[in-house]
């Protein structure tokens, strides 16, 4: 059988040994070096970073080796290395992004809690998005 025949997750056997962006059902955002995949495209990143994106800025919290399982994986795609070193983003500490995360995340429920009110207002009920139940 060729290469350009595989199907399936056997294509991701190309992609052994690159550095990958894998990002994850529950939205967080891994960058790692493709070490193995099994049939299941259960992968395993080494030398993996979480990087995390707040506006213009991001931070990058080292995790090492990281085993993903297949069905948590959203999207997955090589990393070109030219267009990485040009990035329009600034990288700040890991304790700065977590804060910047914490208080975007805090705005969001802010105006989650307006836009119920709101609607509760007018006689219309937001009814919580039961689909997020395996986030975090």
């Amino acid at each position: 059988m060729n290469k350009t025949e595989l199907e399936g997750t056997a294509h991701l056997l190309d992609e052994l040994d690159k550095k990958l962006m894998v990002l994850l059902r529950d939205g967080r955002t891994l960058i790692g070096y493709l070490r193995s995949v099994d049939q299941f495209a259960n992968l395993v990143l080494h030398r993996t970073i979480e990087r995390i994106h707040v506006g213009k800025e991001y931070g990058d919290i080292p995790r090492g080796v990281f085993i993903v399982r297949g069905e948590n994986v959203v999207l997955l795609g090589e990393i070109d290395a030219d267009k990485e070193a040009e990035l329009p983003l600034t990288e700040v500490s890991v304790d700065e992004i977590l804060d910047a995360q914490r208080q975007e995340q805090e705005s969001k429920q802010e105006q989650q809690k307006l836009v119920s009110k709101a609607l509760k207002e007018r006689g219309l009920h937001l009814m919580p998005d039961l689909t997020h139940d395996d986030m975090f």
